[in-house]
């Protein structure tokens, strides 16, 4: 069956494509819908006025007339286009001004008829689409039908081809899926039959890569199902030329020796200080490597006391890495060198590549690293490094503080921002990766790497764009189940719309495709710089949630408010405080303080308040989180409040009970030295800000849910992630 439907739509589009065409007609697309099962209208195509007439009384009611033409993709903006036609005096009249509107709209169009359809019930217009996105290859859209896809851009979008309860999630995942449910009075949609049409597409554009886009915009939703009204399908003019792939294997293989390397060569290493080659060798013998380092220069016989050698291939044994720091133009002939030394990782730290307009000399050292087996780094990078291996393969300032978040960038000045942060926040990583133009390894390589590496618990990224998003997907799938991943992705654009030719095509390459699928890839999205190196440090500080009840204990009744805006702002759930656990509370609150949830304390009571509060929201397993809210008094002063919160916390984990304690610390100057505190003994805390908190306890959520570790009930499974 599945045979016979992808025979007869080959035939078809091999059939356009000899015609010289990239757009099929109306009726073409028929075809297509019908051998694919995508529900469409009955419909006829007339070459005539009276064939027009004896199809439309066929259908026994009112249709709607559509100029047919390989020439005209827009037939509305054509005046193409004719609703709600009945009678034959009315058909008739249609039919000439359709093909009067064509030939004036454009005179040398090739007109093959007019297409005769049935008029489609009222009922909610959705779209349904496909696209090839340059990032992520075949996606399907759906959203809001006709111009308001334009207007409103409510529109999500999945990887195709999608499954069942995929397609039906994407009902779910616009801002008016209300709409669909049902609203004032109205009935719902048969989502089943909206999902299918979701399915259908995407199948048939996963079928056949050359179709670039498949619009079926509208299609008329009702409660008794789900009919295109149009279909519009567009062919690729290219193929895009297929990527080198290697397996799982090969690149953990490689990405071993890579970062944890027993010898490496610095190519163009030097004697002269505030050369780049310099830095290279000074950062890995100061830094403690253990294994060897080969200096290579043709100009030295010593550097730093290390034998230097003329060319890469007289150092003897095997070399894991060589790290290169001579100029552009003389790359390509030291990695020759390279690859008859059987040296499977090049770092390039050089530019003046494609980043320059440089493109033939990138492609020549890519076809030499493909020629050869090499795994190139770069180029353009300021290097990398590896800190439980005391690796510093870079010329930029060493760092030593070994940990468990690994941080990647595509910017040499975002790479030095992330250094600073770990040093100031006293954020152990276990390493820094630049990637540059990414000539070859990315980030799917090293999500693939750092995903089994024992010392990493967190991955964080950022990037300005993926060369293969399916593989980055794929990659981030097979690791957010044992760690999170973090993504900033820099570069909200909508580059390609411009020369889109449908409505789902004028989406392509939108930044809201990025944020579907990285979504679907369970990857967090941080939104800035800043919240990406904090969620990388809160994460693996904060032990996995087990449901969704959060609580606020807080002394200050505007810090409440501010947090409970936070809960919301970062999709968490403030819990309703049943009134047992209502009544437990009350007793540790002045009267003029209030229970339910924020708990709001007061600001004036005592130590020993803050301390039966907070152990009570442990106690109860009935509770999942709980968000502090400090307020600076002399009566708790911020280290007080600090010390007994940690005691308390530190406590309960010695007994088993580990829940995301987050806290807003208000105050003067001291509260950064508690705020410090804590963090340092496991609880996120932040002065001066009650959003921050917040935020990464919903980054900590967020993963949790595409690990699996929650329900759709709240309800944990297991356990993963920081504090285990």
């Amino acid at each position: 069956m599945a045979e016979d439907r992808e025979l007869r739509v080959r035939e078809l589009l091999d059939s356009v494509r000899a015609e010289g065409r990239t757009a099929l007609t109306a009726p073409e697309g028929k075809v297509v819908a019908d051998a694919y099962g995508i529900a469409v209208p009955g419909e006829e195509l007339a070459t005539d006025v009276d064939e027009a007439v004896a199809y439309a009384a066929r259908f026994g009611g009112p249709v709607v007339m559509k100029i047919v033409s390989p020439d005209i993709l827009h037939k509305t903006d054509a005046g193409g286009v004719v609703v709600g036609v009945e009678g034959a005096a009315d058909v008739r009249a249609a039919f000439h001004r359709i093909v009067e509107n064509a030939k004036a709209y454009d005179a040398e169009a090739k007109i093959e008829g007019v297409q005769v359809q049935e008029l489609l019930p009222k009922g909610t217009e959705v779209i349904v689409g496909a696209v090839t996105d340059p990032t992520f290859g075949k996606v399907v859209a759906f959203g809001l039908g006709g111009v308001l896809v334009e207007v409103l851009k409510d529109v999500t979008f999945r990887l195709a081809p999608v499954t069942a309860d995929e397609a039906l999630s994407m009902l779910d995942s616009i801002k008016a899926a209300e709409v669909l449910r049902g609203v004032r009075g109205q009935a719902g949609v048969d989502r089943w039959a909206v999902a299918e049409q979701i399915r259908r597409v995407s199948q048939l554009v996963a079928d056949f890569p050359e179709i670039a886009e498949v619009d079926l915009n509208p299609v008329i939703a009702t409660a008794d199902g789900a009919v295109a009204a149009d279909i519009r399908i567009i062919l690729a003019e290219h193929q895009p030329a297929p990527r080198k792939k290697y397996t799982r294997d090969e690149i953990l293989t490689s990405m071993r020796r890579l970062m944890q390397p027993r010898s490496v060569a610095v190519i163009g290493a030097s004697n002269e200080q505030g050369k780049i080659g310099n830095s290279v060798m000074r950062n890995l013998v100061d830094g403690g490597f253990a294994g060897e380092i080969h200096p290579v220069n043709p100009k030295a016989d010593d550097i730093l006391g290390r034998k230097a050698y003329k060319s890469v291939t007289d150092v003897p044994g095997e070399v894991d890495v060589a790290v290169f720091a001579i100029p552009a133009k003389f790359v390509a002939a030291a990695l020759e060198e390279v690859g008859r030394k059987r040296i499977p990782n090049a770092v390039l730290i050089p530019s003046g590549f494609a980043e320059t307009g440089e493109h033939e000399l990138q492609a020549e050292i890519v076809a030499i690293g493909e020629r050869y087996g090499i795994r190139l780094l770069g180029p353009n990078i300021y290097g990398y490094y590896s800190t439980w291996q005391d690796l510093c393969a870079t010329f930029c300032t060493p760092y030593d503080v070994k940990g468990g978040v690994a941080l990647t960038s595509q910017s040499g000045g975002i790479g030095m921002a992330i250094l600073g942060f770990a040093r100031t926040t006293k954020t152990g990583v276990s390493a820094i990766v630049g990637l540059g133009n990414k000539s070859d390894l990315d980030e799917d390589d090293l999500l693939t790497w750092f995903g089994e590496d024992p010392h990493t618990e967190c991955i964080a990224m950022h990037l300005e764009d993926l060369k293969d998003g399916r593989a980055f997907v794929e990659a981030a799938r097979n690791t957010v189940p044992k760690k999170p991943v973090v993504v900033l992705k820099a570069g909200r654009t909508a580059a390609g719309a411009k020369a889109a030719g449908s409505h789902t095509g004028a989406l392509a390459g939108d930044d809201a495709v990025y944020d579907d699928i990285l979504r679907q890839a369970g990857v967090i999205r941080a939104p800035g710089l800043n919240d990406m190196l904090e969620y990388a440090r809160g994460l693996p500080v904060l032990p996995a949630p087990r449901g969704d009840n959060v609580v606020i204990i807080t002394g200050a009744g505007g810090s409440g408010v501010l947090l409970s805006d936070a809960i919301t702002d970062n999709g968490l759930s403030l819990m309703e405080i049943p009134p047992d656990l209502d009544e437990a509370f009350r007793r540790f609150i002045p009267p003029f303080g209030a229970a339910g949830n924020p708990v709001d304390i007061t600001g004036g009571e005592p130590p020993s308040t803050y301390e039966a509060t907070i152990r009570l929201g442990l106690e109860d397993p009935r509770i999942h989180a709980l968000v502090l809210g400090y307020w600076h008094t002399i009566v708790t002063p911020p280290m007080v409040f600090a010390e007994l919160t940690a005691r308390v916390v530190a406590e309960f984990r010695e007994r088993g009970v580990e829940k995301p304690v987050v806290a807003s610390l208000a105050g003067d100057v001291e509260v950064e030295e508690a705020c410090q505190y804590l963090y340092e003994r496991g609880v996120v805390a932040y002065p001066y800000t009650t959003e921050r908190p917040v935020a990464v306890l919903g980054a900590k959520y967020r993963w949790a849910r595409a690990a699996g570790l929650l329900g759709s009930d709240g309800s944990g499974s297991g356990r993963l992630g920081g504090g285990s």
